[in-house]
């Protein structure tokens, strides 16, 4: 026999709440990856020299630069590709000079064609006192000067097109160069990687001398490699999985007590953040055992709270204030209806309640109890 006690003892406070315990890992809803920049110069170097790294765990500003690069390589190439662009300007200018002067003298022969021509049209014309061979030779001669101005116009005329599609072809090999200088200065300046906020720095981890192991410097990077997280403190969150057969108890905005493995004195207050739409089967589970991916927000922080720690939160299901409580022993299931023995004057009489949250141990009693009544542990003979 036990008395019932009402649940604003410490006994019932334990009991009155019903919870879900997930597992899972920190993490930070707000956060930036830091990655190698992808340069855009068509020969960048693949590898490149980390001469600068922000220390891991440690708090960054906004526009602070967390990662640099060696730019010796590439300052060297931007070097010779000034050089170029300049040599390609310095072409184009050479060329112009040198049409000019082939221009010029193609309109000097163009001129001398055509005096060649009015002096065989004059002759021509004066050919009536030639003899018959005299005039035909006259006309011959006027014939080929004919042609021969006409072959100059078309020279003119084809020099022309000619000069401006080389000059052209010239323009377009400076463009290009210039586009490739241009490229590669962006990249130069991107070699310097800035904080896009303010937060906590954390390393990524890479594989390095045959172990994972942080990115340090000195070490050879590629373009589009993570290097690091700048995470907000102040959002961080858990990243778990409950069994599928418990994910219909939960519910988003669901209140949850926060802990870690790591610091198993520290306690925070949390909330269902948001709850996967599909389960999923783990790496290590059979096929036919699945797992809905939950999200708790962690709300308040603390300097030991940082991402990729070991976490798990109880999730509060239900929750029943100032009830009764009794041993779970105590009560009896008879055609689906729970009733208990309570003690009468002079024997236990069975009276039917109505059941709220319950534990291993306890169950609550919402109606047919009072305080201070006495039940049976097990059936009265």
């Amino acid at each position: 026999e036990i008395s019932a006690c009402l649940v604003g003892s410490e006994m019932c406070i334990r009991d009155r709440l019903r919870t879900v315990r997930v597992a899972g890992v920190v993490s930070a809803r707000n956060y930036a990856l830091m990655s190698i920049p992808v340069f855009r110069g068509p020969d960048s170097r693949a590898n490149l020299t980390l001469v600068k790294l922000a220390k891991g765990g440690s708090f960054v500003k906004k526009g602070e630069i967390v990662a640099l690069m060696d730019t010796q390589s590439a300052q060297d190439h931007v070097d010779d590709t000034k050089d170029e662009v300049a040599q390609a300007e310095q072409n184009i200018f050479k060329r112009k000079a040198e049409q000019a002067v082939d221009w010029g003298n193609l309109q000097q022969t163009l001129k001398i064609a055509r005096a060649n021509l009015d002096k065989a049209v004059l002759e021509d014309r004066a050919g009536e006192v030639k003899t018959d061979v005299e005039r035909e030779l006259l006309r011959l001669n006027l014939e080929e000067a004919q042609a021969t101005y006409k072959q100059r116009e078309a020279d003119l005329v084809a020099t022309r097109e000619g000069d401006r599609s080389e000059l052209r072809i010239l323009e377009i090999s400076q463009q290009r160069n210039q586009i490739h200088l241009d490229r590669h200065l962006l990249d130069i300046v991107r070699f310097e990687v800035k904080a896009p906020m303010s937060g906590l720095v954390v390393m990524q981890q890479v594989f390095r001398g045959g172990e994972m192991g942080q990115i340090q410097e000195g070490d050879q990077v590629s373009p589009g490699q993570p290097v690091m997280k700048i995470v907000d403190p102040s959002s961080m969150q858990v990243e778990a999985t409950v069994n599928q057969s418990e994910s219909s108890q939960l519910r988003v905005g669901q209140a949850a007590t926060v802990g870690l493995d790591a610091f198993p004195e520290l306690r925070f207050k949390g909330r269902v953040y948001s709850i996967g739409a599909l389960a999923v089967r783990g790496h290590r589970e059979n096929y036919y055992l699945r797992r809905v991916p939950i999200r708790i927000l962690i709300e308040g922080s603390d300097a030991r709270l940082i991402p990729d720690l070991s976490a798990w939160a109880d999730v509060e299901i239900e929750r029943h204030a100032d009830v009764l409580v009794v041993p779970r022993e105590a009560v009896e299931i008879d055609h689906g209806q729970a009733a208990v023995y309570v003690k009468g004057a002079s024997q236990f009489e069975k009276r039917a309640v109505t059941l709220g949250a319950a534990n291993r141990a306890q169950v609550a009693v919402l109606e047919g109890l009072r305080a201070g009544e006495e039940v049976a542990l097990s059936r009265p003979q």
